[in-house]
């Protein structure tokens, strides 16, 4: 039979014998229609290269090879997630049948579906132009791969969705008091020693004992754990310090845990805790914002606060120079006054008696 649905699959699959080949393989769509559809226009492109000379490599095998040369990537686990969403709605179809047609229909399946920001339909949401730029980005990243397979002439052009600008996220200090009371012990220990070294969250939920030296007052992020790629020094300042004090002896491996056992994500308690706090709009990326909106606001140079954040380029790091403008006034009455060496009299000096 052409589509068949096995027992232990939730899709349907085909299956296509082409010169004296079997392809058996899943269509990665759940519906019989679609997965006809997949079927007949792989059969199609089969004979069109056997025929024609045209190339039948498929949106799948472009996906597997990518994969199998891009495992080692920090961002895999992401891009899987995108690249699974964009399969369930491109498997079986040829590079060259992907056009901007196929592309704009994406853009609009991509929009239509809702999201959600916890596990009940009242919390579904729109969903945001930067993810689905995402997706977008996914996408051309392997067309792009596929030309360099030489399975593609050109790859097709590919729009970005204009994205909001929004302000940084940060909280004042009475917010973030505020918030941390709320917190559950060890997500309260985790979001101060976040806010004090600036850390992600990766990098706190895996942060090992062998990577602190108390005496020293430093911890250190290893090159491989690193979103640049490059190892990072963390200088720990006094609550940082109190925080691993009332951890030490707790675990012999991992500084945060609960309950004895690693934490790997966040949970629910956050979402839940700053809501409680009156913060409704806060992530636990944004605790890393504030950190250095605080250290802007402080008076840390640029150049400064890049290195100590880790951050791959300068202009990452702008996004918080707004907030440090107040330091350039002291700058503007360096320059000497000449007005009156040209005549012009001041509104001040004008009021005084002569």
């Amino acid at each position: 039979m052409p589509v068949f649905k096995p027992d232990n699959s939730p899709y349907w699959w085909l299956d296509i014998r082409h010169n004296g080949h079997r392809i058996r393989r899943t269509t990665g769509t759940a519906s019989k229609a679609q997965a006809q559809e997949v079927h007949d226009n792989l059969k199609a492109a089969l004979w069109r290269e056997s025929r024609l000379g045209e190339s039948s490599q498929t949106w799948n095998d472009a996906v597997k090879r990518w994969l199998s040369e891009h495992g080692h990537k920090k961002s895999i686990t992401d891009d899987k997630d995108r690249l699974r969403w964009l399969t369930s709605r491109l498997s079986g179809k040829t590079l060259r049948s992907i056009t901007r047609d196929t592309v704009e229909a994406l853009i609009s399946a991509r929009l239509d579906e809702p999201t959600f920001s916890g596990k009940k339909e009242h919390h579904k949401r729109k969903i945001a132009n930067s993810t689905v730029n995402r997706y977008l980005a996914a996408l051309s990243t392997i067309l792009r791969a596929a030309v360099d397979y030489g399975w593609l002439d050109t790859a097709p052009r590919i729009r970005k969705l204009p994205e909001q600008k929004k302000r940084v996220a940060y909280l004042t200090r009475e917010q973030l008091v505020i918030l941390i009371a709320e917190l559950p012990q060890h997500l309260a220990e985790m979001a101060t020693f976040a806010v004090t070294t600036g850390l992600r969250a990766a990098n706190v939920l895996g942060l090992e004992w062998e990577q602190v030296n108390m005496e020293t007052r430093q911890a250190w992020i290893h090159p491989d754990q690193a979103k640049a790629g490059k190892a990072i020094q963390i200088p720990l300042n006094d609550e940082a310090m109190a925080v691993l004090e009332g951890r030490k002896g707790i675990d012999a491996r991992f500084v945060f845990t609960w309950q004895g056992k690693r934490i790997h994500t966040i949970g629910a308690a956050w979402d839940r805790a700053r809501i409680r706090a009156g913060i409704p709009d806060f992530r636990w990326h944004d605790l890393r914002h504030t950190w250095a909106s605080w250290h802007a606001m402080g008076g840390t140079p640029i150049n400064v606060l890049q290195e100590l954040g880790a951050w791959a380029s300068p202009q990452m790091v702008q996004r918080y120079a707004h907030l440090a403008q107040s330091h350039l006034a002291g700058y503007a009455n360096k320059l000497r006054p000449f007005g009156q060496d040209l005549g012009i009299v001041h509104s001040r000096d004008s009021d005084k008696k002569p």
